[in-house]
């Protein structure tokens, strides 16, 4: 019985980290394009680097936040950077911020403009209804985002297997001649990129170290977790749900990749369905796919930062009654959606959008060095102890 609560648990915690990986972005096909196929060849083998990559600071963060019982992304910041948290526990706040304001924000946008073209609802009540979703999920605390993550992780895998399989299938030899053409050095429609090896490893580097910006909101998922093995063996789930589904996206996507209409698509995944077989059935999964993707991110990135606000409000108090701790939960959770909500309703989103590389690089100096530097330190205190 304890067994089978540990793996539960190790595959909710998993779970989590696809559905934050895996937002409307990814369902799109946009990601996959911009990371990885364009760089031709290459494209093919280094969504497995990108996602061991994040799957190994991942662990390493957890790890510490498992060992320290620091279940908020500031008591983990304030514990690991020691003397320098000062700078780097303050930097890392105001970077979780803008995700904050980028992320979920994107989701509102996202979900809110797919949810209108199904339904033909206005725009304004499609983003509300996604917010109320998020809001709701928010509210009720870690285990329910956790659970809530793990059922919507099964419905957007089952949906890309039917959406990949049968055009994989029908379009086999449309894949292979493509991967035949970059082989030889061709690069897919719109691509800018040089196709080089180095190119190509840079691109998944910074994919991956872009996506461990939102490892401060996976601290929370290890506190009801009983050993430390428990931390690796969530993120081995972890990278192989995430590589498997990235893997078998580029693989589907390699049928629409010397096509001419690409260039005007801001969906790769929708000329897949719509060129592909059983459109009139898949278009409306790819569009129930995207909002998932979308609404799941959100859920994920506004429910680390209200772990951290009442912690932290909790923490200048003796004692917290469960109304009092519920009221700050509501509110916390209330002011971060409303916050996602005003960005996404004033305009802000190409600005977001464009801020999402920025962050990208901000989190190599203040997440990716120095948890290198940390492991490197924490080695060397080792192997003198050891002596």
């Amino acid at each position: 019985m304890k067994n089978n609560r540990t793996h539960a648990l190790a595959w909710g915690i998993a779970f989590v980290g696809f559905t934050t990986q895996f937002g409307g972005g990814f369902a799109s096909g946009a990601q996959i394009y911009q990371y990885f196929i364009h760089y031709g060849i290459w494209g093919l083998v280094m969504p497995f680097l990108a996602q061991f990559l994040m799957s190994l600071f991942y662990w390493y963060g957890m790890r510490y936040a498992f060992r320290n019982k620091t279940y908020d992304y500031r008591s983990f910041s304030d514990s690991f950077y020691g003397k320098f948290r000062v700078v780097f526990s303050n930097l890392y706040e105001i970077e979780y911020i803008v995700m904050i304001c980028m992320a979920p924000a994107v989701a509102f946008a996202t979900g809110g403009a797919t949810l209108n073209k199904l339904t033909g609802l206005p725009y304004l009540l499609c983003t509300l209804v996604i917010g109320i979703f998020i809001f709701v999920i928010t509210l009720f605390g870690t285990e329910l985002v956790r659970k809530c993550s793990s059922v919507l992780s099964i419905l957007i895998i089952v949906g890309l297997l039917l959406v990949l399989v049968p055009n994989i299938i029908a379009q086999w030899d449309t894949i292979t001649d493509s991967v035949q053409r970059m082989a030889a050095g061709a690069l897919p429609v719109g691509s800018q990129q040089s196709g080089s090896f180095g190119s190509a490893l840079w691109s998944a580097c910074v994919y991956g170290i872009f996506q461990i910006t939102a490892i401060g909101l996976m601290y929370q998922h290890t506190s009801k977790l009983e050993e430390e093995k428990d931390v690796g063996r969530s993120m081995i789930y972890m990278f192989l749900v995430d590589a498997f589904v990235m893997e078998l996206a580029v693989v589907g996507l390699l049928a629409i990749a010397f096509r001419p209409e690409l260039a005007e698509y801001d969906v790769p995944m929708l000329l897949l369905v719509q060129t592909g077989v059983g459109a009139k059935i898949l278009t409306p999964i790819i569009s129930i796919l995207i909002i998932l993707g979308a609404v799941s991110t959100g859920v994920n990135m506004i429910a680390g930062i209200v772990t951290r606000t009442v912690n932290q409000l909790e923490k200048k108090q003796d004692t917290v009654s469960s109304s009092k701790h519920r009221l700050y939960s509501t509110l916390s959770a209330l002011a971060f959606t409303l916050l996602a909500f005003a960005v996404a309703q004033f305009g802000l989103i190409p600005l977001v959008k464009r801020g999402y590389s920025y962050i990208g690089y901000a989190t190599m100096f203040v997440i990716a060095i120095p948890f290198i530097l940390h492991f490197i330190a924490d080695h060397c205190k080792k192997g003198a102890s050891a002596k």
